[in-house]
């Protein structure tokens, strides 16, 4: 009995008595009872209908490539050729790396749950199985790494496009990966960058989306933290959320590609969650205070001290509110 096959049995939704399940899969009911139960204690939302069996309490549906294609618009139906979904992983972004000399542009990794998931500056993602979406694409740039700056800052005005066209509330983006659905984050972005210093060169974009987030999972969580389904009811099907990422994805890397952050600028900071907030801005030199000013044509995290504004850039900076 593979896991995979048990969740799959469940994610219409209805209920599944114990007993069908041990007949489905050749195993004992007890066999069944303890295997449902170390999903429900790793996060998943299973209940337990007396008299009647198992069931999902929310539609929590399998990623499936074929699916996803299908939710996607014609033009970019055409672009995404590579669309690999693995049951487990260490992590997406990781995978995309190990393999990105034999990848095309726009290859995309999905997976049901991750055991090495990272977030900036080595951060573990928490990545329950089957509950949000852990994404990664592979894109091509003609130019150099040098090039790339804003490219985070780019990813999450796509990011926060798709989840509001998926019914999320009006989205705010916190310098340089986050992206807020209130006081809590309901998105995060890493991007790594490989190839040569003046070009070619590629970019795996990290996303990953909370959809639900179990209470044991929020438990480990050490910030505000939102998902999906707090906004949304229904919830999304799971396809249509990374189609929909995946659409938004496409067209913000087109104008980036072109020109560069500086095109994106001004919806960033419609989105700016910290333009005019007091801010504690910490990197190798210690401790700045200041009050967020936007952004510059380049990304880099402008602060107001007094008279002065300084720019930061993302590579090792912490912000907090002051």
């Amino acid at each position: 009995m593979q896991t995979r096959d048990l969740v799959a049995a469940l994610v219409d939704g209805q209920c599944c008595s114990g007993s069908e399940l041990a007949r489905r899969f050749g195993v004992t009911r007890a066999a069944v009872w303890k295997r449902l139960a170390e999903l429900r204690e790793a996060g998943l939302p299973l209940a337990a209908v007396a008299g009647r069996g198992y069931r999902l309490e929310l539609p929590l549906e399998l990623l499936d490539a074929a699916a996803i294609r299908n939710c996607l618009p014609d033009a970019a139906r055409a672009r995404f050729d590579d669309i690999a979904v693995h049951w487990d992983i260490d992590s997406t972004s990781s995978e995309l790396l190990r393999g990105a000399g034999l990848r095309a542009d726009l290859a995309v990794c999905l997976a049901e749950q991750q055991s090495a998931g990272r977030g900036r500056r080595g951060r573990q993602w928490q990545s329950p199985l089957l509950c949000n979406v852990y994404l990664s694409v592979l894109k091509r740039f003609a130019r150099g790494m040098g090039n790339l700056a804003g490219l985070s800052l780019a990813v999450g005005v796509a990011v926060a496009r798709a989840l509001e066209r998926c019914g999320a509330p009006a989205l705010e983006l916190k310098w340089p990966n986050d992206v807020l659905a209130g006081e809590g984050k309901l998105a995060g972005i890493l991007v790594e960058l490989g190839g040569e210093f003046l070009g070619p060169c590629h970019a795996v974009i990290g996303i990953g989306v909370n959809l639900y987030l179990p209470a044991t999972v929020r438990a480990v969580i050490e910030q505000p933290v939102a998902d999906l389904a707090t906004f949304c009811a229904p919830l999304p099907p799971r396809n249509r959320v990374v189609a929909t990422l995946l659409d938004e994805l496409a067209q913000v890397l087109d104008v980036f590609a072109a020109e560069g952050f500086a095109a994106l600028r001004g919806e960033f900071e419609r989105r700016d969650r910290l333009r005019g907030r007091a801010i504690t801005l910490s990197d190798a030199n210690g401790a700045q205070h200041g009050q967020g000013a936007g952004v510059d044509a380049r990304g880099a995290l402008l602060l107001l001290q007094g008279d002065t504004i300084a720019a930061f850039d993302s590579a090792e900076v912490t912000v907090r509110p002051a």
